[in-house]
Formats: structure tokens, sequence, C-alpha cells
């Protein structure tokens, strides 16, 4: 158990809304079709924004809402599938930005998992150091979209959100366990973004429609109801807690039908699992932090309460953080 505390949360999502009936002008589909399987109902599309965009504008609303000075960083965490650059890292881009001079950064990608496997990194930091940090999960997937492919086009959106983290001696805020899961074997249900070999030694024929989002929904549907709960159920036991004595549960918003289902396996009120994915859809790295800071920005959340944070996605990915908020 290590006194970190979640001092300040802010997210960042692109002006453009695209509803269900609007993506009727791209492939066959409807509003009934994708809400009544999916539950999603609309999902924010950059018009020109990147990654790094967005993520600064999380960045400086973190500092600007805080206080914080950016030199006082020590580090900065950016979780994500989809940067600008393969070098440099979003989180450089992010540092140099907002001139945290004294802050190193590097990024993470367990793609929807990368939030929770990134704030398992920044724990390691701040209890070795007693130091300051930022961790911020961010995502242009519209890039990474075939907008003529209905299976996979209906459910990715662009966000980015983030938190300031600090280890304060003897606070009341805690980061109580962790679950971490990788499960490298089945990466290939869901993949996105593939990178052919091209020199002028060889030539990659593979087909390059594995740029984008590639999925197997039932294997990944069957991964994730069976996976997460698993990972919840050993982080509470490692936080010495019982899974009813969570107060609410944050999980990656993929589909609301997997988390309606997690709910159902670990015999929990489905009021205990905040969900906005119906405004937002999938956004990967960046769907936990959006809503935590949702949920905190309407007063859902108080201090004191004991949160369960889980996502799971491509790699493939679980993770879990028992978090006393």
């Amino acid at each position: 158990m290590t006194g970190i505390q979640i001092v300040q949360s802010a997210n960042a999502v692109p002006e453009r809304v695209v509803p269900n009936d609007e993506l009727n002008a791209y492939m066959e589909t409807s509003d009934e079709w994708i809400s009544s399987r999916t539950g999603i109902k609309q999902r924010h599309v950059s018009t020109g924004q990147t990654t790094g965009d967005l993520c600064t504008s999380v960045a400086m609303q973190l500092l600007n809402q805080s206080g914080w000075r950016a030199s006082t960083l020590d580090f900065i965490i950016v979780a994500t599938m989809s940067p600008d650059y393969l070098t440099p890292a979003t989180a450089a881009i992010v540092q140099g930005r907002i001139g945290a001079q004294n802050a190193f950064a590097f990024d993470v990608n367990a793609a929807c998992s990368g939030f929770i496997y990134g704030l398992s990194v920044a724990e390691g930091f701040l209890h070795a150091t007693g130091s300051r940090g930022m961790l911020i999960g961010g995502e242009v997937l519209s890039k990474l979209v075939d907008w003529h492919e209905r299976s996979t086009a209906v459910l990715f959106g662009d966000g980015a959100a983030g938190v300031l983290l600090e280890n304060k001696a003897g606070g009341k805020s805690a980061i109580l366990a962790s679950d971490l899961q990788t499960i490298g074997n089945l990466g290939n249900r869901l993949t996105a973004g593939y990178q052919p070999v091209n020199s002028v030694f060889t030539t990659d024929a593979t087909d390059k429609h594995q740029a984008y989002f590639e999925m197997d929904g039932r294997a990944v549907y069957k991964f994730a109801t069976h996976q997460v709960p698993e990972s919840i159920e050993r982080a509470v036991q490692k936080a010495g807690l019982l899974v009813h004595d969570i107060d609410y549960f944050i999980l990656h918003q993929a589909n609301q039908r997997i988390i309606d289902q997690i709910a159902r396996r670990l015999s929990q009120p489905s009021d205990k699992f905040l969900s906005n994915v119906a405004h937002f859809g999938n956004t990967s790295a960046a769907s936990i932090p959006i809503l935590l800071d949702e949920a905190i920005r309407n007063g859902i959340l108080q201090r004191g309460q004991v949160i369960a944070l889980s996502g799971f996605g491509g790699g493939l990915t679980v993770g879990t953080q028992i978090i006393k908020y």
C-alpha cells in the first residue's frame, strides 16, 4: 500500500461529434444496429487534432487547475496505441510543449489497458522517489479505422484524459493492489497499425488493410468477460478486500454488453459500474481516465472511496488497479 494520490484530473476530446446515423453514409448500418449491440450512440472524431495535441491540452488543464508548475514534474507517461510518430514519443512532445524540463518522458503501449499499465509504472517511480508525475491516456483511433468496415468502424472514438499523481506522506489516498496480465498468444485476435517491412532489399506483400483495426469480435468478447472478472477478483484479494467492498468499478469502455456481463459475473449491482460508452465509444487508453475525470467532476467519486479500475484489449492484455481515492 502506498500513499499515492490522484491530485487532479482532466480530459480533452475533439469538438466533432459523429452520431450513429451519420455512419450510414459510409457503410450499411443504423443507430439501432449499433446501439443494441454496443451501447454506443456517438463518438468524437478528430478533424485535425493529433494525439499529441489532445494530450497537450490535457496536460495544460492539469497544471492550470492544480496550480502546479511544469518544472516540478519528475516524469510524464503517455499511454497510447496511436502516437503521432514512432519517435519522438508522444510524452516527449507533451514535455517539450509544456516546458517540463525536469521531467523524463516516455510512452506505454498496452492498447486499451494502457492507462492501467501506466499507473503501475507510475506507482513504481512515485514509491521509489516520492516524486510528482503526470499520466495521460490519449488516442486518435480514427486514423486506424477503415470507415467502410462495419464490424470495427462503429466502435472507436478519439480523446485523451489524464491525472496528476503525488506520493504524499500520511495521505489517506493509496494504490492498494494491482493485477496485470498479458496473453500474447491471443494477440492476433485484435490488431491495428501493421508496419510493413519496406526497403530497397525486400518487398512486403502483406495486405495493407492490416494498417486498420482487425478484430475477432467473438474471441475478444469471451476474453473480456472471463479474464476481466478474474483479474478484478485477484486484485481485490491482494488488497485484502472483498468484491462487495468496492464502491465503484471504472472499466475500459469497449462495449456496454461486456460491462454488463462483467457485473453479472462479479454478482455486483449494475449501478456500481460507471459508463459513458454511449457518448464516446471505445477510446482505448483514454477511456478509463475520461470516465474517471467525469466521475470526479460530477461528484460521484468521493475521497476515501475504494475504486476498481480495469482495462482490457489489444495484446491481449488485462490490468486492474484497486485504489483508495
